[in-house]
């Protein structure tokens, strides 16, 4: 049977994913950061789900050791982890900019130097890494996210060079506005983690966390994500990249079409 490890999967589009595959007779693995979600997820349903905090390079190698005795084999890995930091940059304290590459970037990277020898040695393996449509272009207020996952683009674009010819596919998804629990999320770090009385940009501040995001343009549900990832472990060749939603067909689209001032007049009224 196929299997996948997919981190990320107490919500949203990780757990979306989890779920539609093992409908589709894939053996899915699921980590969570939190012990909490472990037992949510079994109640739920979900046949493996096992612990894994991507910063943690000792809980990264402990799943990769746990699949290896359950199946002698991993065929896919999903880089999904990771959270979105709000604020204008220089609102955002370097420790805070730290943190969020510390779980979408260095996270990303020590799940895939970890797994990229174990797939060497059986002789091939996927790898899928969640990048955005912000790996591609730029929002006001989103800095720390949009570096990260550029930093994501960067990683992923050089390791497809080296892995040329080792029959290690890897493939970066670039996705737009999903409904998860993204958005409220963010807006927990922004008051968490920005002195918002004293910003420059307080008024925005507070206009988009009192905003009704409820209905975004061209928004879709996780599952178009879990579909993607379906297509990717089925097919016998897979894509370096995979834009999900209209937006980042879009926002693509006018990267390559416009110069950079005119798509920042764009980006500035989309943020």
């Amino acid at each position: 049977m196929t299997n996948i490890v997919i981190t990320g999967c107490s919500t949203g589009i990780g757990f979306a994913t989890a779920e539609y595959l093992e409908k589709q007779g894939i053996k899915v693995y699921a980590t969570v950061r939190d012990s909490k979600d472990i037992e949510k997820l079994k109640a739920l349903g979900f046949q493996n789900v096992l612990k894994l905090d991507v910063t943690k390079p000792d809980e990264v190698k402990a799943v990769i050791e746990y699949v290896l005795q359950e199946d002698r084999k991993i065929d896919t890995w999903f880089n999904n982890a990771g959270y979105g930091q709000a604020g204008a940059l220089e609102d955002i304290e370097t420790d805070i900019l730290r943190e969020q590459f510390e779980t979408n970037v260095f996270g990303l990277h020590e799940c895939t130097r970890q797994i990229i020898p174990i797939m060497r040695k059986q002789g091939y393996g996927k790898i899928i890494q969640h990048s955005s449509v912000l790996g591609l272009v730029s929002l006001f207020g989103r800095g720390a996210y949009n570096a990260s996952k550029y930093a994501i683009e960067g990683l992923t674009d050089t390791l497809r060079l080296e892995l040329t010819g080792s029959n290690i596919h890897v493939s970066l998804l670039n996705t737009g506005p999903v409904t998860s629990d993204f958005r409220k999320n963010a807006m927990k770090t922004l008051r968490e983690n920005v002195d918002i009385e004293h910003s420059v940009f307080k008024e925005a501040y507070q206009k988009n966390l009192s905003a009704d995001k409820s209905t975004v343009p061209f928004n879709e549900e996780a599952i178009s994500v879990a579909k993607v990832i379906h297509k990717i472990i089925l097919a016998k060749k897979i894509k370096p990249r995979y834009y999900i939603t209209k937006a980042t067909y879009i926002l693509g689209y006018l990267k390559r079409l416009l110069s950079t001032t005119s798509l920042d007049k764009i980006l500035k009224k989309i943020g």
